[in-house]
C-alpha cells in the first residue's frame, strides 16, 4: 500500500524532532519538548485533508473505531448493525462496548446497504456502524435516509478508507463520529496509529477522556488533572505520531497518483474482459484509489481467477471469501464468541444466530470480488504487465478451460 512505499526523508526529520526533545509522551512536558507536539500536528494534519472540526490521534484504528463508539453513547444491550465484510476490529470493538452485533447484507459497493440496514432493524437497534471498504465509500444518500427514518446513531469506521469522499464531505463525518487506521498497511501509515473525527463537540471529549484514563488534559500537572469518566489508554506516542504527521502530508499526492493508476488499470482491463465489472463507487472522484476491486462473474470464476494467478506467481492481490480477517466465512472465534473471559455478550439475547446467519447477497459479492492493492510507485510497464496476466487468466477462466 501507498504509506510503505513512500518514507524519506520527511518521516525522518518528524521523528528526529522528538527523539532530539527526549519526549516521547502526547501530553504535558511543556519546558522539556521545546513546542515540539508531534500528536497534534498530526490531528490538524488529518482535519485539514477531511474538513473535520475535531481530531483525537490513537494507538490504532483498532481504538478509534472503538473511541468512536463507546463516545457516540453505544454500550450495553444496544444492538448496532455491521456488515460481514470488514476488518474483524470492527466487530470485536461493538462486542467490547458491551453492545450486540447485528449483521446485515452489503451490495456492490463492497459496504452496508440501505436495504440491507433496514431489514435488520429490530427495537433494539440504537446505532449503524458503517464501514467504507478497499477506498471507496457507502452509498450515502440512501444511509442516511434509513438512519434518519429510525432515529439510528451513524458511526463510521472508515479504516481503509482515509481521504475517500462523497459528494464533498469526507468518509468518517456523515455521523456521530468516525474512524480512520493508520497502521502498516494503509494508504498513510504511522506504523501503528488511528485517528478518531468528530464534528461534535462533547462527542469528541467523550473520547478524549475516554483514550487515557479518563484525564481531562486541563492545567499542566497531570497528577492532579480531573477525571470525568473512566477511560482506558489508547493514547499514541509522539514517535508514532510523527510518521502519521509526515505521511499524511504526503496523501493528496498519493490520491492523485492512485486514481490515475486505477484508471488505467480498469480500462484496459475491461477493454478486453467484457465480463469482468469493478465495485461501485457512489462517488468516483472521491475514490482514495487504494485498491482496484475487481468483481468475476461468479464465485468459482473468481475461485479459478485466483488460482491461476497464483499458478503464474502473480501476487497483490486479496481474495477475501476465503480471508482469516475480513470476512465472516472464517470468524468461527465471532460465531462461538470465543473470549477469554466473560462478557457482556454472554448474557445477553441475540437475535441473530451467528452461526446460521443468511446472508446471501454478501457472500455471493465477496464470492466474486479479488482486490489489487493499488501501488503508488508502479511504472506504466509494471501496470501492462500486471493487466497482461489478469486479462489473459481472466480470458482462460471465462472459456472454461479452467475448472475447479
Amino acid at each position: 500500500m501507498a504509506g510503505t512505499e513512500k518514507f524519506g526523508k520527511e518521516e525522518l526529520k518528524e521523528v528526529m524532532d522528538v527523539m532530539n526533545t527526549g519526549i516521547l509522551f502526547r501530553y504535558n512536558h511543556e519546558a522539556q519538548r521545546n513546542n515540539i507536539w508531534k500528536a497534534k500536528e498530526f490531528e490538524n494534519e488529518v482535519k485539514k485533508i477531511t474538513g473535520a472540526r475535531y481530531a483525537l490521534a490513537v494507538s490504532s484504528g483498532s481504538a478509534a473505531i472503538y473511541a468512536a463508539l463507546v463516545a457516540s453513547g453505544v454500550g450495553y444491550g444496544d444492538e448496532v448493525i455491521v456488515p460481514p465484510f470488514t476488518f474483524v476490529a470492527t466487530i470485536e470493538a461493538v462486542l467490547l462496548a458491551g453492545a450486540i452485533p447485528v449483521f446485515a447484507e452489503i451490495d456492490e459497493t463492497l459496504c452496508l446497504s440501505a436495504e440491507g440496514i433496514e431489514k435488520a432493524i429490530t427495537p433494539k437497534t440504537k446505532a449503524v456502524c458503517l464501514v467504507h471498504m478497499c477506498g471507496g465509500m457507502a452509498d450515502m444518500d440512501s444511509i442516511l435516509n434509513v438512519v434518519k427514518k429510525h432515529d439510528l446513531i451513524l458511526v463510521e469506521d472508515a479504516g481503509q478508507a482515509f481521504a475517500s469522499s462523497y459528494k464533498g464531505t469526507y468518509t468518517g463525518l456523515f455521523g456521530k463520529a468516525g474512524s480512520y487506521s493508520f497502521d502498516f498497511f494503509k494508504i498513510a501509515t504511522a506504523g501503528e496509529g488511528g485517528v478518531m473525527v468528530t464534528n461534535d463537540e462533547h462527542t469528541y471529549k467523550m473520547a478524549e477522556y475516554f483514550c487515557d484514563h479518563g484525564h481531562n488534559h486541563e492545567g499542566n500537572n497531570r497528577g492532579m488533572e480531573q477525571h470525568p469518566v473512566i477511560g482506558f489508554n489508547f493514547r499514541i506516542s509522539e514517535l508514532h505520531a510523527a510518521v502519521g504527521l509526515a505521511q499524511t502530508r504526503r496523501v493528496p499526492e498519493i490520491k492523485n497518483i492512485n486514481q490515475k493508476h486505477k484508471k488505467y488499470l480498469q480500462t484496459k482491463i475491461k477493454n478486453e474482459v467484457n465480463e469482468i465489472t469493478f465495485s461501485r463507487l457512489p462517488d468516483e472522484s472521491g475514490d482514495s484509489a487504494t485498491f482496484m476491486n475487481l468483481l468475476m462473474p461468479d464465485t468459482p470464476s473468481a475461485q479459478s481467477l485466483v488460482q491461476d494467478l497464483n499458478k503464474k506467481g502473480i501476487g497483490g492481490f486479496n481474495y477475501w471469501y476465503t480471508n482469516m480477517y475480513h470476512f465472516i466465512n472464517q470468524w468461527d472465534h465471532i460465531k462461538e464468541l470465543k473470549f477469554p473471559n466473560k462478557m457482556p455478550i454472554h448474557y445477553q439475547h441475540k437475535s441473530q444466530d451467528y452461526k446460521n446467519l443468511d446472508l446471501p447477497k454478501s457472500q455471493e459479492v465477496v464470492g466474486r470480488l479479488i482486490s489489487f492493492g493499488i501501488r503508488v510507485t508502479w511504472t506504466q510497464e509494471e501496470m501492462d504487465h500486471l493487466a497482461h496476466h489478469i486479462i489473459e487468466s481472466a480470458k482462460t477462466v471465462l472459456s472454461n478451460k479452467i475448472v475447479i
